[in-house]
């Protein structure tokens, strides 16, 4: 029989151990009364000599005789004894007082006649004596707990009268646990489990009232019946419990995880948190409640701050009719304020002026050896100055490159060549990104230039300042679907319209761009880089919707016999690509889709279907499916019989187990692990796709484990290893400004000063590192680390499988494939605004978050803070806290923009 303190815990979740009163103190004497089979004492466990007696104190002794005098009494024909003998054993358990590690003495001078008692029970006839007893076995039980008797259940359920709460909250948990057990193995066998239900119904409310609301999720979650929570809280407990229901949703499997998430949802509209409900309707990705949500309060105030998360996830939402006319609420909705708010919190921080290359680059400081033997193809090197400067002065409206005034002739853009030309007139959206009356002011003059690559790169500016923000006239869809522009002869102009449409209206669902860019997927007669760009753009603006128009064209060009020989280019990976952001975040919808790929006989179908499967389950955590992930690492693939097709399988294995892990603290630990063991043991495909992988675990969090690991595989014998490296430390770093990431690859720069390719990357990584003057975070988690943005996340996917083959892409010719990071940018900042919108500042305590989930009391939220008065910048992982309760805060969370109320009740 097993002690109380290995006694097994269900391995459920936060389950408490089943019952602390077998503790240390007494755990030695339960194992010294332990039999062997043949019915011998053991001593310690061994075969022995009796034991000898315990000596017991003489107040212990007077407990102990009166104990034994009482259960003898229960065994005598006098029935008229009973009722008075189980009443004082009873009072004798409840106010017996003992440790924390230790058996209450009662029980433990009651526990050798347990065995008596029980056939005590079996011989009374039915009556109160028969449930009053069955309630003190039911407590006795604890202590005689076995993985194959649920005693304390058993005999619970023959007493139904007595309230279970009365013996405390040990074996109330005790009880809880025994209930799960037996729950599990009722259901296997079919066996009807209404009793349990009932039970279980009359401990939540003893939970809830004892500061035990996890025990309370626990047990209705164990017995799959979540939904029942909402009729036992109040306005005291319904916090707590949605902040535990919240947090454990990462850890639950789907359909679970979805009922979690709108149980939270209902309790917060119940007791009127809409901002927090709104949160809970974005993670379900659920339109309809998120109008609801939305139309359920008439304070325009808080209508404002909801318009900013839905914003800030950049779903596409039109005002209800009695809304229309209020123009306030259409800017939130519609980001247009954004410019202006970064640009506030720019000249808070004194950092308006432009950056140039040399103020990143530092060469200065780069080895004096290597300083002037840059022996690079000046075209190129101007490329990545082009790159650099877009991303390091992102979103500030001014440069000493771009934007500087005189003749065209003189402007950089002439410093490249062809492509270069198309990304460097492109970074013009960047460093206007978001502004976009100014923005296509600025960039009207390149679309008459005559050079093709020069008008395309002006054309997928429009796109990039549209990124994120909307306009009602709708520019980005008048300029970028004009047919001279679309059906243009020209490739990079086609390519330069598409993307930029994809980008304008990533998220949004529109269903006019179905007629634009439907007919250029299923066009055989057109290159498949044209047609595989329409594909993703489609998968960008339709991400997570499962669009079945989007699906049906994308699969039917990949069976398509025509395209047979085309579907061996390089570009057929964005086509499966659109086609896997469709299913982001679907989970289990996404299965259709996925077993109609495997059935498909082509090379791409299976990395396809795995390219489906890590977006479905994107941010999920799911373990189930990182074992899976990690399966197909595993396979080694014949190098003399090598397909394309199950290299880049392997590849979207790699980069698929960072994008399932990312959104759980324990799955990415587990992960980094794994990838370390992918690096010594993988194929050459594996080990170019695991620098990648480390970078999309933690994107804007240079974590110093991660980027010194990087750091090692930046010198990599294999080259591809190398410059991938250098990206992920790019994107680790991004916008942070860190000192350390900054003089690594400064070094970096003087290494590889001879190697075209591994400069102009760490080039590329220097500019990351640098964006937006180091204001700007691409992390796709926000609101608290809450919510994960499709669109963000979308962006960086498709950088990261450019970059799988980075020599054939972002190092070629279609470098302006980094663009896509632009859906992921955004400032990290907090401002506050009055009512009217108008910037406000308060003051705040900006320090390290801290997980309250499940503490008792009211917990500090975060940890070394300091007072900074509004706007201020957030760095990853950080927090903040109004420093007084002049305002309350409209927004569940102080991030990005929110809204400050006066507080009626302050005395100041």
């Amino acid at each position: 029989m097993a002690k109380e303190s290995e006694k097994p815990t269900s391995g459920d979740k936060g389950k408490g151990k089943a019952s602390e009163s077998g503790g240390k103190g007494e755990a030695k004497k339960v194992e010294d009364v332990r039999k062997d089979k043949d019915g011998k004492p053991l001593v310690n466990g061994k075969k022995g000599e009796a034991l000898k007696e315990e000596e017991l104190s003489e107040e212990d002794q007077t407990l102990k005789s009166e104990l034994e005098m009482l259960v003898e009494r229960l065994s005598e024909p006098d029935t008229s004894l009973y009722k008075p003998a189980l009443a004082a054993i009873k009072t004798f358990i409840k106010t017996s007082t003992s440790s924390m590690t230790a058996v209450p003495k009662p029980l433990k001078f009651l526990r050798p006649h347990y065995e008596k008692l029980t056939k005590s029970y079996d011989a009374w006839p039915a009556g109160d004596d028969k449930s009053a007893l069955a309630d003190v076995l039911s407590v006795l039980g604890m202590t005689y707990a076995d993985e194959d008797r649920q005693d304390s259940l058993k005999y619970r359920l023959l007493a139904p009268t007595d309230d279970p709460g009365s013996w405390g909250h040990e074996y109330v948990r005790h009880l809880a646990l025994e209930i799960g057990q037996e729950y599990q193995k009722r259901v296997a066998e079919d066996k009807p489990v209404d009793d349990l239900i009932n039970l279980t119904l009359n401990l939540v409310p003893f939970f809830l009232s004892h500061n035990a609301e996890a025990d309370a999720v626990d047990i209705l979650s164990e017995l799959e019946m979540i939904e029942e929570i909402p009729k036992y809280l109040d306005e005291n407990t319904y916090q707590r419990v949605c902040l535990y229901m919240v947090s454990m949703v990462n850890l639950l499997t789907y359909p679970e995880d979805q009922q979690f998430l709108r149980t939270a949802h209902d309790i917060y509209k119940q007791y009127n948190k809409l901002a927090q409900a709104m949160i809970l309707s974005i993670r379900l990705n659920n339109m309809e409640l998120i109008r609801q949500d939305f139309n359920s309060t008439s304070d325009k105030s808080l209508k404002k701050q909801m318009a900013f998360l839905i914003a800030r996830q950049q779903i596409w939402f039109d005002l209800p009719a009695e809304d229309e006319e209020d123009a306030e609420i259409a800017e939130c909705l519609n980001n247009t304020r954004l410019p202006d708010h970064f640009k506030s919190l720019a000249k808070e921080l004194n950092i308006l002026d432009p950056k140039t290359t040399e103020d990143i680059y530092k060469s200065h400081l780069e080895s004096i050896r290597v300083a002037g033997l840059t022996n690079l193809d000046s075209a190129r090197h101007n490329l990545a100055s082009s790159f650099v400067n877009a991303f390091a002065n992102a979103g500030f409206g001014s440069d000493k490159l771009m934007l500087v005034e005189g003749g065209e002739r003189n402007s950089w853009v002439w410093k490249t060549k062809e492509e270069g030309m198309m990304s460097t007139a492109a970074s013009i959206g960047m460093l206007l990104q978001w502004d976009v009356e100014m923005g296509l002011d600025k960039i009207d003059k390149y679309t008459y230039v005559p050079d093709d690559h020069i008008k395309a790169g002006a054309l997928l500016a429009i796109g990039i300042i549209n990124s994120g923000v909307r306009i009602d006239s709708d520019p980005a869809m008048a300029l970028l679907s004009d047919s001279d522009n679309l059906d243009s002869k020209s490739v990079p102009i086609r390519v330069a319209s598409i993307i930029g449409l994809g980008l304008s209206y990533a998220g949004s669902n529109k269903e006019e761009l179905l007629e634009l860019l439907l007919p250029i997927v299923t066009d055989t007669t057109l290159e498949m880089q044209i047609s595989a760009v329409a594909a993703l753009s489609l998968g960008l603006i339709f991400v997570g919707s499962s669009n079945g128009d989007v699906n049906e064209a994308i699969v039917q060009t990949l069976m398509d016999p025509e395209r047979e020989s085309q579907l061996k280019d390089k570009w057929t990976r964005f086509m499966a690509l659109g086609l896997a952001l469709l299913f982001f975040g679907q989970q289990e919808e996404a299965e259709v889709i996925i077993e109609t790929l495997k059935a498909i006989d082509h090379p791409m179908s299976k990395p396809t279907s795995v390219l489906v499967e890590v977006c479905a389950w994107a941010g999920t955590g799911t373990v189930l499916k990182l074992q899976e992930l990690l399966h197909l690492c595993n396979d080694h693939i014949d190098s003399s019989d090598e397909k394309k097709g199950d290299e880049l399988l392997q590849a979207y294995a790699v980069i698929g187990l960072a994008l399932v892990a990312m959104g759980e603290d324990v799955g990415q630990e587990m992960v980094l692990r794994q990838f370390g063991h992918l690096m010594h043991y993988g194929e050459a495909n594996i080990r170019k796709a695991v620098p990648l992988a480390m970078g999309l675990i933690s994107p804007s969090n240079p974590q110093m484990k991660v980027y010194d690991t990087l750091s090692r595989y930046s010198h990599d014998n294999d080259n591809d290893v190398a410059i991938n490296a250098i990206f992920a430390m790019g994107l680790l770093g991004a916008g942070t400004n860190n000192a350390r990431l900054a003089q690594l690859l400064r070094q970096l720069a003087s290494y590889y000063h001879r190697d075209q390719n591994s400069l102009f990357m760490v080039r590329i990584a220097q500019g990351l590192l640098h964006m937006g003057k180091g204001t700007m975070t691409v992390n796709p988690f926000h609101t608290d680390r809450q919510v994960l943005s499709r669109v963000a996340t979308a962006g960086i996917l498709t950088v990261l499988i450019a970059l799988i083959d980075a020599k054939q892409f972002i190092l070629a010719e279609s470098h302006y494939l980094l663009y896509f990071l632009v859906t992921a940018m955004h400032p990290r900042f907090l401002v506050t605004l009055d009512e009217d919108l108008k910037p406000l500042t308060v003051n705040v305590r900006v320090g390290q978050a801290v997980d309250v989930v499940g503490q008792a009391g009211r917990p500090k939220t975060i940890t070394g803070w300091q007072t900074q008065s509004t706007p201020v910048l957030l760095a990853y992982g950080e927090r903040a806290e109004l420093e007084d309760e002049q305002y309350i805060s409209l927004a569940s969370t102080l991030e990005g923009l929110v809204i400050l109320r006066k507080n009626p009740n302050w005395e100041g």
